[in-house]
């Protein structure tokens, strides 16, 4: 094998192109094979294996810095980088994570997995150089999906000026996540169909220098054109066109479904007959919204370059036709733009991932919050995860329930939340978000007939005494877990609360409480600083009454076990007795 001959990119320099072809057919053939074992994002990376080799082998890496964007497509790189055992032997396929990361290599500049960040974080890199008068060349790897994003467009803006070395390499494979969506895409369709000839071109409007590359599958091609900007002194963008999923044919044709896979994806057979549909949350979210579409013309869905987190695939979203946007990888603009529909009659539901409403905190504020604007925002993925330090959805409890007049709700089953998404849709009042649960459906059978225009009001499901327990949105489950076991082990009856509202406190409830208990657990799936516990510890702060609150410590984990990370916060109901037996004991002691 070529790879045999590479240990890390200074290595390719040994290397003719006809041999750096083979070593891309065989790179191809590692990240399938691992992608397909464990998961991960396949149709990027496979997509920019010729332009990742050719880049090392012009540049001198790592003295020449590199940063990519999002990630997505970084697994060429980590082969070439002196990560290659990461792709070659099964018993390493979890040794490196699926994102660059300084921590594994110096050829990596940055932990990035979030859009749109690459040339901001390129031009700072720039600018220090010449501040400490170095010179090296510095790359900036963005997919045209990545385009969309305001964080792009405001560092293309600056990177323009900075009036020295900077590359961007705009990997054009015609596809974000799913299909680009704005106006700039029809310019990268004009300057691909005209070979970078048009004379209408954005990147020049903004002042680059401009190189079109056909071929970005070419390594041939590819050498040339980067030794041509190789030591460039002014700003220039490298306008490539590749293929997604490139050398795996369902890769190439079903370039969404195909963007990330589960493990084992490649391996599963045709179905003979087709399984009984699960009722889960995504297909009652789906469901509820078709509804809404078919019955109110004023119904609109909004998303920002995610659809498939939701289960809108390509045949929902046509049917939805109008009264769906997808404002492309744009969260900021996302909010903004649903929270003027929502104040101009229209009546938008906005879908989000956890990770990514962080992205939002000023727009959720200044441009919904503070105009009260009727906006319902489903909120997905919500909770404590083994997922990289990159996608982290435990952020959003204290971020959204701490901006006035935004309301954020938590529901434990089915009816709760159809009841809430009906509440949502239809009031007028306030911007109302729903953390859509993580956990496996649970229905009632009864429906819902909560007033929740009572905004902060709890549900208590069982009255006890003593021990009262608030168990918020997925960790409710837990919270009656804890209730049967402290009931069997220390003869404790104690009250179950649904607090249903992660953003206020039931105060009336909380005083009534001071009377038969001598002990508050809180238990919410997401951080705790600054979260829904701390709202409850603050209220009984100059009270007798003892709290526990539970969810996750403020660290960025990355891909730590979920077992463990419920171990490390005492998330069950074993640790939970033995915290409330010494507290117990302290309360009667002291």
């Amino acid at each position: 094998m070529i790879l045999d001959k590479i240990n890390n990119s200074k290595d390719l320099k040994n290397l003719t192109v006809d041999e750096m072809t083979l070593l891309a057919d065989e790179m191809r053939e590692l990240i399938i094979k691992k992608v397909n074992a464990i998961g991960g994002h396949m149709g990027p990376n496979l997509g920019i294996v010729e332009t990742t080799i050719a880049m090392h082998y012009v540049f001198d890496m790592p003295v020449d810095k590199v940063v990519f964007d999002v990630s997505h497509q970084c697994y060429p790189h980590k082969i070439l980088t002196g990560r290659k055992d990461g792709f070659t032997n099964p018993e390493n396929y979890f040794k490196y994570t699926g994102y660059t990361a300084p921590e594994e290599s110096e050829y990596d500049l940055f932990k990035i997995g979030h859009t749109s960040t690459s040339v901001s974080l390129a031009t700072g890199v720039a600018k220090a150089r010449d501040l400490k008068g170095e010179n090296y060349n510095v790359i900036a790897l963005i997919g045209d999906g990545s385009l969309s994003g305001g964080e792009a467009l405001e560092g293309l803006d600056n990177a323009a000026v900075l009036n020295s070395n900077i590359i961007i390499v705009v990997n054009d494979n015609e596809m974000s996540i799913a299909e680009n969506h704005g106006g700039i895409y029809d310019n990268l369709k004009l300057l691909r169909e005209t070979k970078g000839q048009a004379e209408c071109n954005f990147f020049k409007s903004l002042g680059f220098d401009y190189l079109y590359v056909e071929e970005g599958n070419n390594i041939q091609e590819m050498i040339s054109a980067f030794e041509k900007v190789k030591g460039t002194k002014k700003p220039i963008v490298v306008h490539i066109h590749t293929l997604k999923g490139k050398g795996l044919e369902p890769a190439e044709e079903n370039k969404e479904s195909f963007h990330y896979i589960l493990a084992g994806t490649l391996d599963e057979k045709p179905e003979t007959a087709s399984a009984p549909a699960v009722e889960t949350y995504t297909s009652l979210t789906r469901e509820f919204i078709r509804n809404k579409i078919k019955s109110d013309k004023r119904a609109i869905v909004v998303n920002a370059g995610t659809p498939g987190v939701f289960g809108f695939d390509k045949e929902y979203r046509e049917d939805l036709g109008s009264q769906y946007t997808d404002v492309g990888i744009a969260e900021e603009h996302a909010v903004a733009y649903s929270s003027a529909l929502a104040k101009s009659g229209a009546k938008p539901i906005f879908t989000v991932m956890s990770s990514f409403i962080q992205r939002t905190y000023d727009q959720l504020s200044q441009d919904l919050g503070l105009n009260n604007s009727p906006l319902t925002i489903l909120v997905y993925w919500g909770g404590i995860s083994g997922a990289d330090a990159t996608h982290l959805c435990t952020f959003d409890i204290p971020m959204v329930s701490n901006i006035p007049n935004l309301v954020y709700m938590s529901p434990t089953n089915k009816e709760e939340y159809l009841a809430m998404l009906e509440y949502a849709y239809n009031q007028n009042e306030r911007p109302v978000a729903i953390r859509v649960p993580m956990t496996e459906l649970v229905s009632t059978g009864i429906p819902d007939t909560t007033d929740y225009s009572q905004i902060n009001k709890y549900k208590v499901v069982t009255q006890g005494e003593k021990v009262a327990i608030l168990g918020l949105g997925n960790f409710f489950s837990l919270a009656g877990e804890v209730k049967e076991y402290l009931r069997s082990e220390l003869g404790i009856d104690a009250t179950l609360i649904n607090p249903v509202y992660t953003t206020g406190i039931d105060v009336e409830l909380l005083e009534n409480l001071k009377q038969n208990h001598e002990l508050v657990i809180t238990l919410e799936d997401g951080v705790l600083d600054g979260g829904f516990g701390e709202k409850i510890s603050r209220f009984y702060g100059n009270s007798d009454m003892k709290t526990l609150n539970y969810g996750a410590k403020k660290e960025f984990t990355d891909r730590v076990p979920l077992q463990e990370l419920y171990e490390r916060y005492h998330l069950t109901k074993e640790l939970i007795l033995k915290d409330v037996k010494e507290t117990l004991k302290e309360k009667v002691c002291g």
